[in-house]
């Protein structure tokens, strides 16, 4: 019996100072936060701006109607896919008014150009009457003058009795027939001039006439020329949402029934996206893009950004914030576009795409998992006074101090000597993991990177065990 007592004494003296053991231990290890690490590691790292949008061509025109009113088409000459000139026609609305209109104007135009035409035929014809008239006033101021000669002659000749009274008198009525002569081919001179003059008027309004009707031809030539669609420029037609007898009407931005077709320019293509306004600042044109279409998977196209927008785009609604009459605080996106260096044959605008724009690349820099990347306060870095007590120290608050206590630091925890240190560094470009570390570490150092609770609560110098275990997935 004694023997059993002693083996069971024994036994109980072991197993009491094994409890003590354990719970020596796990009092020990009370403070110890588990841990997953990485290092601190050099590596080639791409920064990447992701946006998606639509493919669409960089030139494109929406073609409507430009008559005065609704107007019925008569006629469409092309198809939806078809490749334009620039100049072709390619629908006809009802134009019989107009025309009609033209015809009228030409016919009016027509007439006004003969009266303008017999008007200065009348101006040529009095032109050679009045070189008439003057040809007769020199001839009469010829005869006026031979008469003139033969009176003084026959006046000497009368008063030396040398001819007959009878004789005397005929030359002086010859002079007085001479003059009157001159007189009446004098105004008979003027008076032809001055229906120059008049016919001259009539030629100045025949041909104001002619201008005012030209004017006219002018204007109903462009209303019927509006009953006409010609391509503006060199494309392919990509949307045809109309058929011959329908009515469109003009003058209404964005309405389906304005619109007759498309005509889109499509050696340029194009991929407009929409970037989120905290990625847009790290845009720059002619940074190099890669390019995915959702209906060509498993092929990539490359470009390049040609286009950054400067007005913010309300997510919601797809409007300038500019156009808001009120101050939103909701996302904004930014309209940026890329174009394509080698579109394929088989693009289509409207396709959905994603592009993926390098905005920035660092080879061979010391970088670290973005989860690693912690935010605290610098009061919260500080070990803690604790007085005699043990209870914290208490002193007059200093607002410099406290200030700078709450002041935000970004950094990571190292770990050294088995405790997580926080280590201040600044960063530079972001990957898709990882990013680039410019200072405060150095390569080879050993951080915390998980779990993601644990980096937000652990605090400055606490002890730490590393258990870098891939975690256990609970069956299901």
């Amino acid at each position: 019996m004694k023997t059993k007592w002693k083996v069971t004494l024994a036994v109980a003296g072991l197993a009491v100072i094994g409890a003590g053991v354990y719970a020596s231990i796990r009092y020990s290890q009370r403070d110890v936060v588990t841990v997953q690490t990485g290092f601190v590691v050099r590596q080639d790292l791409t920064s990447v701006v992701t946006a998606s949008g639509e493919i669409k061509p960089k030139n494109y025109v929406n073609i409507g109607a430009n008559t005065l009113g609704p107007a019925r088409i008569t006629e469409i000459v092309v198809r939806e896919g078809d490749v334009v000139k620039k100049g072709q026609l390619l629908a006809r609305l009802d134009s019989v008014q107009p025309e009609a209109e033209v015809s009228a104007q030409k016919a009016a135009l027509s007439s006004a150009q003969a009266d303008s035409a017999a008007t200065e035929a009348a101006v040529n014809a009095a032109d050679d009457n009045i070189k008439t008239l003057l040809a007769t006033v020199d001839r009469t101021k010829a005869d006026l003058d031979r008469a003139a000669i033969f009176f003084k002659r026959a006046e000497q000749l009368y008063r030396d009795k040398l001819i007959a009274r009878q004789e005397y008198d005929q030359r002086r009525v010859d002079q007085t027939a001479a003059e009157a002569a001159v007189r009446e081919a004098e105004a008979r001179l003027t008076q032809a001039r001055t229906q120059r003059q008049q016919i001259t008027a009539q030629l100045a309004a025949s041909q104001k006439r002619i201008s005012q009707v030209q004017a006219t031809l002018t204007r109903v030539s462009d209303v019927l020329l509006k009953h006409y669609s010609y391509s503006p420029l060199d494309g392919i037609v990509t949307n045809l949402p109309v058929r011959v007898g329908e009515t469109v009407v003009p003058g209404i931005q964005n309405s389906p029934a304005s619109l007759i077709m498309t005509i889109a320019d499509m050696s340029l293509i194009t991929a407009e996206v929409k970037v989120d306004e905290t990625d847009i600042v790290n845009l720059q044109l002619g940074q190099p893009a890669d390019v995915t279409i959702d209906a060509m998977p498993n092929a990539t196209f490359k470009g390049h950004v040609i286009e950054i927008g400067n007005t913010a785009i309300l997510r919601s609604t797809g409007l300038a914030a500019s156009q808001s009459a009120i101050s939103s605080q909701e996302a904004k996106d930014f309209k940026v576009v890329v174009a394509l260096d080698a579109p394929p044959s088989d693009i289509r605008p409207g396709l959905s795409c994603t592009a993926k724009v390098t905005t920035a690349t660092r080879a061979k820099t010391l970088s670290i998992p973005i989860q690693a990347l912690t935010i605290r306060q610098r009061g919260d870095l500080e070990p803690r006074q604790k007085t005699k007590s043990g209870a914290q120290a208490a002193a007059r608050p200093d607002p410099a101090r406290e200030k700078a206590r709450k002041q935000e630091v970004q950094g990571v925890f190292v770990v050294r000597d088995a405790k997580a240190v926080f280590q201040e560094v600044s960063t530079g470009i972001t990957g898709a993991t990882d990013i680039e570390v410019l200072s405060g570490l150095k390569e080879g150092d050993q951080i915390i990177t998980g779990s993601y609770k644990v980096i937000r609560t652990i605090r400055n110098e606490a002890p730490v065990k590393i258990d870098n275990r891939a975690p256990v997935k609970a069956e299901s």
